[in-house]
């Protein structure tokens, strides 16, 4: 297979099938920087010259039912991470503007628990989302688990919801090796219902748990399937006390790669670099764009520490893009 024929076809809104995606993961040695070069072209094509932010709020941490075997929440597992209930809305609308002076054009309301109910807490999700939305500083987001009502998909968009994230984070085929509280089809539920009211989709996953170069691409296959608007590329940075914390980290060629093989499946998407970014790529961070990524986040992650916003805004500059940060929200 030519890349670079692929590559044209893609450019013209073609599809890349299965069996081709499967090829690509093949890539290495010099043909590596071959897929590099047309995943940046495809890049570019689709997002311009524009690299977007988010940075995100660990709004309630710790003491999660589920059993998801990468995650440091968990209560399941000792890990040692802070434990607080949901913070007052001030704080959350507190954080918003400091993210937003920081860069960031989106900001995540981010909770360890299953899901949102009706309730006190819900009340006050849907207060912070109201507040942000109304500063007009930056975009409000949230990653609040399954939603099993689509009465609460709706409440949460007539709140303001901008953009909704909830990862399919592996195949079908493999998920069930990576929770079992939880199913694959309820993320696709939760995803269905906001959907319905308009919210834009933020789905990706994880890679580096263990699964196949065909659970990578089946998942990619989904995600296209779904059809998702942002696509947060995270690489495991494994954590003691979970499950994974003695899985090897991914080499940056191969988070490249995967970068890469997504911008292909996923040629309008903004393929964001995420969790796992800093202590995976290392000091090629700066080729992430170059192998399709069109966003990263600003700041640090829910349990682990990113970079200073300052390290990353001049390294998009290095790199000759433009930082989506200080225009209007509307441009992103």
């Amino acid at each position: 297979m030519d890349v670079f024929q692929l590559r044209d076809r893609v450019l013209k809104g073609g599809k890349v099938t299965r069996d081709e995606a499967l090829e690509l993961f093949t890539y290495e040695g010099p043909d590596l920087l071959d897929l590099f070069a047309a995943a940046n072209r495809v890049r570019h094509h689709f997002r311009g010259a524009r690299v977007s932010f988010c940075s995100i709020m660990n709004v309630k941490s710790g003491r999660c039912a589920e059993d998801c075997v990468f995650c440091a929440q968990s209560v399941r597992y000792k890990t040692g991470v802070p434990e607080y209930q949901l913070l007052d809305v001030e704080a959350m609308v507190k954080e918003a503007r400091e993210a937003a002076k920081r860069g960031s054009g989106c900001f995540g309301l981010v909770a360890a628990w299953r899901g949102l109910t009706k309730g006190a807490i819900l009340d006050n999700v849907l207060e912070a989302l109201r507040r942000i939305k109304a500063e007009g500083i930056i975009h409000p987001d949230a990653s609040l688990g399954i939603i099993e009502d689509p009465a609460i998909a709706k409440a949460l968009a007539e709140a303001g919801l901008y953009e909704y994230n909830h990862n399919l984070e592996t195949s079908r085929r493999f998920f069930p090796r990576i929770c079992t509280t939880h199913s694959y089809d309820d993320r696709l539920r939760t995803i269905s219902y906001l959907k319905a009211e308009g919210v834009l989709i933020c789905s990706g996953g994880i890679f580096g748990l263990g699964e196949t170069i065909e659970d990578r691409v089946d998942m990619l296959l989904d995600l296209r399937e779904v059809g998702v608007d942002t696509v947060p590329v995270n690489f495991l940075n494994p954590i003691p006390g979970t499950p994974m914390g003695d899985v090897p980290k991914m080499s940056p060629l191969e988070c490249l790669r995967c970068l890469a093989v997504a911008r292909f499946v996923l040629p309008e998407a903004d393929i964001k670099t995420a969790g796992g970014r800093e202590v995976c790529l290392r000091d090629l961070q700066a080729m992430m764009f170059f192998a399709g990524a069109s966003s990263t986040m600003l700041g640090n992650y829910l349990t682990t520490f990113g970079r200073s916003s300052e390290m990353d805004l001049q390294l998009v500059e290095d790199c000759g893009l433009t930082a989506a940060v200080k225009g209007a929200l509307s441009a992103l």
